[in-house]
Order: structure tokens, then sequence, then C-alpha cells
């Protein structure tokens, strides 16, 4: 049997009142009815000998109503939502202690007058009990109600601000009148002088984008709207601040291609999002050298249900492949990609899952020899920094040990081209998990050197919304109350959205210049602290007033400033065909030497303990570990 949830103490409460409420509902509709039915003739002989039997019954006819209201569920009923099926059956809930009344009236009370005042009563209840559950609708979609319950994002009549007034902000102007989802545009802000108190559509243009507090003080504004596409990098990140100052709903549009469409309805514009506060210039692709090295090719992405790799199979499936195979020891977050790749293009798309590991030479062999992949992007890797340091020889195991066995397995069936993402704390490691990186950096140098496969690594930094990324952890802590942790005060690291890491490992395998190492221009490097105090206030709180930040200290293997190059790499490193792509020429690397070094590690990843960090550090001169205090 199952149990019966607890109704919480509001909801409770509502209901009581309105059991209450349709109880004094009921008694006044019998008297009024029996006033009525008397045509008010209240001094008659009549009168009295009525009105007492109605006095003496009315207690067990209003309980006879009130048990059949809440057989029939009249309590349950979300009123906001109620449509004519509701009001049918508020009319059966009315008329079975109708039938009653009057059955129980003619065999036992015999009043004069109750037979007809009954019928009236039944009338007077339906019009009072239905009709105060819609004014009560009524009320809450009212600004006021709206108001009252601290939800005004869907009051059509809400005053909202237009950033933009250009062909975008026209079009932001045409979507909110057309779709009262969005509110009613009152003003809008340009920098351009030559728009300023001109109008659109009937919305004046009334000040610049650093007059927004100032406007929505003024306007009594509650929702904004930015439509400003060509808004990039800390120009947009600036204006989210004057946004986000004024603690009113903020969106912005969803996709600027969009703009101009004829009927955009619901969608057009979206929530911030974390990625919009660290905006860049939008990557451009040269798509034509893409296509070429994956149209109609059999590509394989290890690690592909992860949060990079499932962003490269959705970038990938753009240029058409001609097969796609995901590979992923987790096979719930790959069978989830599947499913929404065959949303997307359609159930019959050519896409593959194969769960497996990359520690498995077998299953490797076993998918080349099967599917015959020509391109791989090599995403599969632990990364997490804290936990590889307790546990250095699965970072091993999984990391090098399994790029080598990709790396064979690849070379020995005919792969054309081998991708390998790398991270920016390969360079000069301070961690297990950035010494295993560069490692890997190393091997793929070698087989560039060796085989006639072309093997690339591509380097970079935090990419944002990735598992175990720092935002999702500041969101977290932020909506729990806080306090939000940050390890240094001075802590900076590079930052990159997921979609526009994917796309510039696709331009970096396009290159493919074999043995290099592609360094992704990730901008200016961002301090975290800085970063947690822009989330807090995205999210309507004060740093340091009503949201704490506690500083916890460095955790094992990190450092407070990631580099994206080594000295050694800082000369010989050159721009590519592609702005945001700087590529460094392979490093001689003796092979007799780094070999006979990986079979010692292999040896060492045996067992869990401080000589694996001893044979990393031997390999890894740059290599300073911070793990004096850890026990393996």
């Amino acid at each position: 049997m199952k149990e019966r949830k607890k109704q919480p103490p509001k909801v409770f409460a509502r209901r009581a009142f309105l059991f209450l409420v349709d109880a004094v509902i009921v008694a006044f509709s019998f008297y009024f009815a029996l006033l009525l039915r008397a045509d008010g003739a209240v001094e008659a002989t009549w009168w009295p000998h009525n009105r007492a039997l109605l006095y003496h019954n009315l207690p067990w006819i209003v309980a006879v109503y009130l048990v059949c209201f809440l057989a029939g569920g009249l309590y349950s009923i979300l009123w906001k939502y109620a449509g004519e099926r509701d009001l049918i059956r508020l009319a059966g809930m009315i008329g079975v202690p109708t039938v009653i009344v009057y059955l129980v009236n003619r065999t036992l009370i015999h009043g004069v007058l109750f037979n007809s005042a009954n019928v009236m009563a039944s009338v007077f209840i339906f019009l009072l009990v239905g009709g105060s559950r819609l004014a009560w609708r009524l009320f809450l979609n009212h600004p006021l109600g709206e108001r009252l319950r601290g939800n005004t994002n869907k009051d059509p009549n809400r005053p909202v601000m237009i950033v933009g007034a250009g062909e975008a902000g026209n079009w932001a102007i045409n979507v909110c009148k057309t779709n009262d989802l969005y509110g009613h545009p009152v003003v809008a802000v340009d920098d351009d002088p030559a728009k300023l108190n001109q109008t659109i559509h009937g919305v004046p243009v009334k000040g610049t984008l650093e007059e927004i507090p100032a406007l929505c003080e003024k306007y009594n504004i509650q929702g904004i709207i930015i439509a400003i596409p060509t808004l990039k990098g800390s120009r947009l990140n600036h204006v989210i601040d004057l946004c986000v100052s004024t603690h009113c709903a903020v969106q912005i549009l969803s996709d600027p291609q969009l703009v101009g469409a004829n009927a955009p309805g619901q969608g057009a514009f979206r929530e911030l999002n974390t990625a919009d506060f660290l905006s860049r210039e939008e990557v451009t692709l040269d798509t034509a050298k893409i296509s070429g090295y994956l149209t109609g090719k059999t590509v394989l992405v290890t690690g592909g249900g992860g949060s990079i790799g499932s962003e490269l199979c959705r970038q990938v499936m753009k240029f058409h492949p001609g097969k796609l195979l995901i590979f992923d020891i987790y096979e719930n977050c790959a069978y989830e990609l599947q499913m929404e790749l065959q949303q997307k293009y359609g159930r019959d798309i050519p896409v593959t899952v194969l769960v497996g590991s990359i520690r498995d030479k077998k299953r490797l062999d076993e998918v080349f020899e099967t599917y015959h992949p020509t391109v791989v992007f090599h995403a599969a890797a632990h990364k997490h920094v804290p936990l590889m340091e307790v546990s250095p020889a699965e970072a091993v195991k999984n990391n090098v040990l399994g790029t080598k066995n990709l790396l064979v397995s690849a070379s020995e069936h005919g792969v054309e081209r081998l991708v390998q993402l790398s991270t920016d704390k390969a360079v000069n490691p301070t961690s297990v998990m950035g010494c295993t990186k560069r490692i890997c950096e190393m091997l793929i140098q070698t087989f560039a050197g060796n085989t006639d496969m072309k093997c690339v690594a591509v380097r970079f930094g935090n990419v944002l919304g990735s598992h175990g990324s720092v935002i999702p952890l500041f969101e977290a802590q932020i909506k729990k109350g806080g306090p939000v942790t940050l390890t240094d005060p001075n802590i900076e690291r590079y930052f990159m959205t997921i979609p526009e890491a994917a796309q510039l490992v696709l331009q970096a395998g396009a290159l493919a210049e074999s043995g290099s190492i592609y360094v992704l221009d990730m901008g200016e490097p961002v301090k975290i602290m800085d970063l947690a105090k822009q989330l807090i206030r995205f999210y309507g709180y004060e740093p340091g007033v009503n949201m704490d930040i506690k500083i916890v200290g460095l955790r094992p293997g990190e450092k407070l400033y990631e580099e994206l190059m080594m000295d050694e790499e800082q000369d010989k490193m050159r721009r590519t065909q592609h702005n945001k792509i700087f590529v460094a020429s392979p490093r001689s690397i003796d092979l007799a030497q780094f070999y006979g070094q990986l079979q010692e590690l292999e040896a060492a990843a045996e067992h869990n303990d401080e000589g694996v960090v001893k044979q990393l550090a031997k390999m890894i001169p740059t290599f300073t570990p911070t793990r004096e205090n850890l026990k393996l």
C-alpha cells in the first residue's frame, strides 16, 4: 500500500481556509434563497417557522455539502489552471447534496419553502464557490498578484528594457509585442548617438548602455533583454554587470541567427548562463578544411560521452561523417548522447556507441578491426587534479598507458589522423594529472615521427561547464546559501566554453602538422575571485554581505597560475593560419631512453605508492610534486 505524502503546512492551511469559506457560502446561500423565495416577507406569520426550520437543519445541510466537496476532490483542483471540465465537476459536487436535501425535506421535514429554496441555493453555491475560485485566479494573473507572489516573469504588462536599438533590438521589440510572455517594452538603450530620442515601434530610445541602472529605476523596469549580437568579451561582461546590478530579470538573444525571423515565438530569448560572463569573440572556422578530413569518414571519439568528448561528437556530426563511433567506459552518458543525436538528425544516423576502456588493448583492436576509423579524437582521460594525487597509479594506467594502447592500435590499423586533447596543466606540471598529460604529448610526438599516422596534441585550459569545473561548484554553493569556497584569493585560470574548445580542436585537426602541439588562444587569464563575485551578484546576493567567500587554501597538485607554453617553446611557438591557434614544432626525444622509462613507469604503476610519483619526476624534470602530506 502506498504511503500518503504529508501535505506541507502552507497547503493544509490554504485548504482549511477554503473549507471554512465554503461552509459560510453554503449557509449564506440557503438563507438568501429562503429570503428570496419569501419575497422578503420577513413579517409574515410563516417566516419565523421556516427560518427556524432552516436554522435547525442548516448544520447537517452544510455538512452534506462539505462531505461531497471533499469526496469530489474540490480542494485538490488547481484553480489557476482550471477549465470547463472542472466547472462541470463542481456542478456535480453541488448536484448530489441538492438531491439529498430535497429527499430529506420531502420525507422528514416538509418545509413549505424548502424545495424551491433548495434549488435556488444550489445555483448560488455554484456561482459563489466557482466565482470565488475564478476571482482568485484572475487576481493571481494580475500584476499585483504576480508581485505579491514574487513572480513577475510572466506578467505581460511588466515593464521591459531592450538593450540595443539596431536590427536585433527592433526584432526583439516586435517579438515582445507579438508574444506577451516576454513583457511590455517601455524603453530602449543604445550607444549610437543618432538613435537617441528616436522611437522603435513606439518604444523610445532614452539613453546609453551606461545609463541602464538609472533608466531601470526611472521606468520601474522589471526585465531586461540584451539584443546586441555583436557584444562580446569584456564589453558584454560589463553590460551584464550593469544589468545584473539592477536586480531585474535579464535575458539575452537565444540565437542571433533568429533575428529577422517572421515568427520566432517561444525561445527567442534565454536566461543568462555562466558562459556569458566569460564571453569571447566568436570562433571562425575553416569549414572547407574540416570537411575535407571529416565528411564521409569514420570518426572515433574516445571518452565520447564526457563533457568535451560529447561536444566533439556534436560538432563532428555537423560535417556529415560516414560513421561516428562514440567510445566510452561509462555507457549512460554515451547512450544519452546517442539519443540526443538521433532526435536531432533522425534515428537512422550512422552513430554507434561502443562500450570499452582505452586500458584494454584487445578491446581497442576489436574496434579498429571492425570499424576501421580513419580519424580519432582522444578525449578519454582521468582529469581531476586532487583525486589523481591520491591515485597516481590509476592516472598512469589510464592517461599514459591507455594513450599508448590507443596509439599502437591506431597505427597498426591504418588510422590517418589522431588528435589528442591535452591541458595547460601539462606545462611545468605540479600535479600527477598534469605530468601524465605531458607524457601523453611526448607519446604523440614519438608516434608522429615513427609512423605514417598524423599525430597532434591540442593544449587548452579550463572549460566552462565541464565535469569537475569550478563554476558548477560555485553555483551549487550559492544555491545552498553559501559560503562560496575559494582556494586562494589570487588564483587565476584560463577559460573557454565547451563549444569553442571543441571547434578549435576540429580546426587543429585540419592543420595536422604531425608531431606538433597546438596551443589554443585562451585570451587573458581570469581571477577566480572576480568570477566568484560575478556569479554571486548574478544570483541576487552581495559578496561579503549576504553571501560569504571562504578561502580554503590550494589543494594538492594545484598552482596559482597556469601556463600554456613551456619556456623552451616560447621562442619556437608560432601562429597558424587560424588566429586562435598557435603551434609548437616537434621536440627531439631520445626514443630508447623514453621507452625504457615508460616500462619502468608501467612497473611502478603496479603499486599505488610514491614510486609512481618518483618515476614521473624522473621522466619530466620540470615536474615539482606538491604531495608531501598525502597518504596513499
